[in-house]
C-alpha cells in the first residue's frame, strides 16, 4: 500500500555498451581494484608523512631565518626591520644604557619589601616601584625627542613614520633579548653614513 513504485525511466539504466540495468561503468580487473584498495590504505600514512617533512622544513627555515636575524643578516630581516633609518634606530637604541634594563632588578626588590611586613618598607616599596615607573615615562620621552631630532639630521626629507614606536618598543626590551641582535655596545660612537 504505502510501496514506492519506480518510474520505467529511473529502473532501466543502460551500460555503455548499450545492455540494460548495467551500473554505467565497466566492472574493474582484480589487479586495477587491488591496486585502488592500496593506494586508498597507503593514503593516510603519505599524509602523516607530508605533514611531518612540512613540519621540519618550517623548523629548519625559522632556525635558520633565527640564526640570520641573530648574526645581522638583513636578508632574514622583517620588513619592519629593514633600510638604513631601521639600522641606525636599533644603533641608537643599543648604544643607550635604558633604565628599562632596571627595571626588573628594581621591581624585585619593590616586591620583597612590600612582602616583609613593616608599614616602612611597605612605604619605601611603593615609592620604588612608582619612581621607576616615573624614570622609565622619562626617558621613553627624552627618547623619542632625541631620537627625531638625530633621524632629521641624518636623514632629511625621509619618511620618519612609525620610527618612534619602533625605537620604543626595542628600548622597552633587555637588551640579551633584542632581534635583530645589538651590534653596537653602550656608548660606543655611531657612524655617520647609514646609507651603505
Amino acid at each position: 500500500m504505502f510501496k514506492r513504485t519506480k518510474s520505467p525511466a529511473t529502473a532501466e539504466q543502460t551500460a555503455p555498451d548499450g545492455k540494460a540495468g548495467g551500473k554505467g561503468r565497466p566492472t574493474p580487473t582484480r589487479k586495477e581494484a587491488e591496486a585502488a584498495a592500496k593506494a586508498r590504505a597507503k593514503g593516510p600514512r603519505d599524509r602523516k608523512d607530508a605533514s611531518r617533512r612540512q613540519r621540519e622544513f618550517r623548523a629548519e627555515e625559522s632556525r635558520k631565518i633565527r640564526q640570520g636575524m641573530k648574526n645581522g643578516d638583513e636578508r632574514y630581516f622583517l620588513p619592519r626591520d629593514k633600510g638604513p633609518v631601521r639600522r641606525f634606530i636599533r644603533d641608537y637604541v643599543d648604544r643607550r644604557f635604558s633604565i628599562v634594563e632596571m627595571v626588573i632588578p628594581l621591581m624585585i626588590i619593590g616586591l620583597m619589601l612590600g612582602y616583609t611586613g613593616s608599614s616602612a618598607l611597605a612605604q619605601a616599596s611603593s615609592m620604588i616601584l612608582l619612581a621607576t615607573v616615573l624614570f622609565v615615562v622619562t626617558d621613553m620621552i627624552l627618547l623619542r625627542f632625541r631620537l627625531r631630532r638625530e633621524l632629521g639630521r641624518r636623514f632629511p626629507g625621509q619618511s620618519l613614520k612609525g620610527t618612534t614606536y619602533y625605537a620604543l618598543t626595542r628600548s622597552m626590551q633587555m637588551k640579551f633579548m633584542r632581534l635583530p641582535k645589538a651590534r653596537v655596545k653602550i656608548g660606543q660612537p655611531l657612524p655617520e653614513d647609514y646609507d651603505k
